[in-house]
């Protein structure tokens, strides 16, 4: 408690002093009835404790931080601008296309983008693929294509020198299983690999939608994964845990930590039920940042809050020992969300993104000058709206000093009051999906994807009403304002020509992957994955492993498993 009853007996009768005299004349002055702006007091933390809700940095309940200082500033943060993109999530057009970007970024490792056709199992020849084959990331058909791909380490570092990140959900198993494949191809040890793969499939029926299967068999898969990689691939994460997805879609803050913590339940219980202890797979669990608003201290009260709440979890539900288990890996702090951007005059996108840099800088993160302005206006970032991202950032770091104290808003009492308002409207959202069953449940009846739907209908009716301001779209858009641009000073890293023929030159090359394997072995590797897949206890890897050897397609990978498990039919959303 910071102040005792009698103390808090004096500020109150000061508030009240205060509200009754002062404020009510200047209100009276102006002709309105509330204050625009609220004010905080010890009052609003009668209770609190800074031990029990915030601690030290890196210690429980990680309301701060999660570790107890920062990283040292990154290299590629001093070497240029493309340096530092060679870490981002990219891909597109055909292996080859990706591989030779790549090449000319200096990359040690791979953040692999893939076009909609891989996320959903589908084939590039597939009828259904028609226009969209290296599209919004690259294709990926055989293993042929991950060998191809994975040229870009040759002559500059190994695979179990590098990591590798994958986003795609469904088909995870398929690609891990590439990826295996490819290291045992270059005489690396799979149980050197190190990465990780999204394979978030909960949040895809929430928010994203590049699910194939129902729920039940796509948790089997995921269990696959993590019973399978600690065994084999101990220095891989099996799982990073979306809720960056979720707020995209249009859940509210609280809404969007409540839903990922209850996926990650579900995933928790996973490993627990396929009787590995809790300590010996958790570790290799992820989180992806939770996207956000502009609401500068709401997100930074949200980000603080989901730290203690998942601590809590591990440690109390889960009885989990080991404290490095108890934190968000990978989870960061406060960042804006890319639906905060805007194609209407996209430099104010860069300000939104030095806004919320600061509140990452605030909540326990790194300053950060937001992903690049021109997200919005287009698949992949140009190499100008990235270096003033970069400065940005570099300017927050070294001339504003913003990352010598971690969590400076500790003890405010608006932050410290707000975030014990955040966690609250948290776990009574979590509370309410626990008594539905948990995630898979809540789900499978629709009342997850209804109440995203409900939160982004709102969202956009006060945009479109002007209850929510948003600079250059509805509000300031007279013919007295302007439209600022930078010029094009180098060519965009994705080649507009090469995106055009991809996918001419993809059915190519795969026409010759099928032409020149041998086809016996791949029907006879995709009858015995059919089989493994009838019997529950089966995990797939191995079978997978076995399929994408002799150069399977994805699509045939799928497909039969789409004859097992069927495909997923949502109900009851609307």
């Amino acid at each position: 408690m910071l102040f005792n009853e009698e103390e808090l007996q004096r500020i109150a009768m000061a508030k009240q002093e205060w509200e009754e005299g002062l404020l009510k004349q200047q209100l009276e002055r102006f002709g309105i009835e509330e204050p625009s702006s609220k004010t905080y007091t010890p009052l609003d933390l009668r209770d609190w404790n800074f031990l029990e809700k915030v601690g030290f940095p890196g210690q429980y309940p990680f309301t701060s931080m999660e570790y107890p200082t920062p990283l040292p500033e990154r290299p590629q943060a001093t070497s240029g601008v493309t340096r530092f993109i060679a870490g981002a999530y990219a891909g597109y057009g055909t292996v080859e296309d990706t591989r030779d970007l790549w090449r000319t970024q200096c990359r040690r490792g791979a953040n692999v983008a893939f076009d909609l056709p891989t996320q959903c199992g589908y084939d590039s020849d597939d009828p259904v693929s028609l226009g969209e084959v290296g599209k919004v990331g690259i294709a990926v058909d055989t293993l042929r294509d991950f060998e191809v791909l994975y040229e870009f380490l040759d002559g500059v570092t190994t695979m179990d020198q590098s990591a590798s990140n994958f986003t795609i959900n469904a088909p995870c198993n398929i690609i891990l299983a590439m990826y295996i494949a490819v290291a045992e191809k270059k005489g690396v040890d799979p149980a050197k690999l190190r990465g990780t793969p999204q394979n978030d499939i909960l949040k895809e029926y929430v928010a994203r939608g590049t699910y194939i299967f129902p729920p039940e068999p796509s948790m089997r898969m995921v269990r696959d994964t993590i019973t399978y990689c600690t065994r084999n691939l101990p220095l891989l994460n099996t799982v990073s845990i979306c809720g960056y997805h979720i707020r995209e879609a249009g859940a509210t803050a609280a809404q969007t930590v409540a839903f990922t913590f209850s996926d990650a339940i579900a995933y928790v219980q996973l490993g627990l039920d396929a009787g590995l202890d809790v300590d010996e797979f958790v570790r290799r669990f992820t989180f992806l940042n939770f996207s956000g608003s502009m609401d500068f201290f709401l997100e930074i009260a949200r980000t603080r809050a989901a730290r203690r709440i998942w601590a809590r979890i591990m440690r109390e539900t889960f009885k989990s020992k080991n404290p490095r288990n108890w934190v968000t890996s990978g989870l960061g702090a406060a960042v804006e969300g890319r639906y905060c951007y805007t194609t209407q005059r996209p430099l104010n996108n860069l300000a939104r993104g030095i806004i919320m840099g600061v509140a990452s800088a605030l909540s326990g993160g790194r300053p950060s000058g937001g992903v690049a302005y021109d997200e919005p206006l287009g698949l992949g970032h140009s190499y100008e709206a990235t270096q003033l991202s970069l400065d940005a950032a570099r300017i927050m770091r070294n001339e504003a000093k913003l990352g010598d104290v971690i969590d400076p808003l500790a003890g405010s009492y608006y932050v410290e009051s707000l975030t014990n308002q955040v966690e609250a409207e948290i776990l009574e959202i979590m509370d309410r999906i626990e008594a539905m069953g948990g995630s898979v449940e809540a789900i499978k009846s629709g009342w997850m994807q209804r109440e995203v739907a409900k939160s982004a209908y709102q969202f956009q009716r006060d945009v479109e009403n002007g209850n929510r301001a948003v600079v250059g779209v509805n509000k300031y858009t007279g013919d007295n304002e302007l439209n600022v641009t930078t010029d094009r000073l180098v060519p965009h890293p994705y080649d507009p020509g090469k995106r055009e023929d991809a996918e001419e030159r993809q059915l190519a090359n795969l026409a010759k992957v099928k032409k020149e394997r041998d086809n016996s072995r791949v029907q006879s590797t995709l009858k015995e994955l059919h089989k493994a897949a009838g019997n529950e206890n089966e995990n797939l890897l191995p079978y997978l492993l076995d399929c994408v050897k002799a150069y399977a397609t994805v699509g045939e990978m799928c497909n039969v498993l789409r004859d097992v498990f069927g495909e997923w039919e949502p109900g009851g959303v609307l």
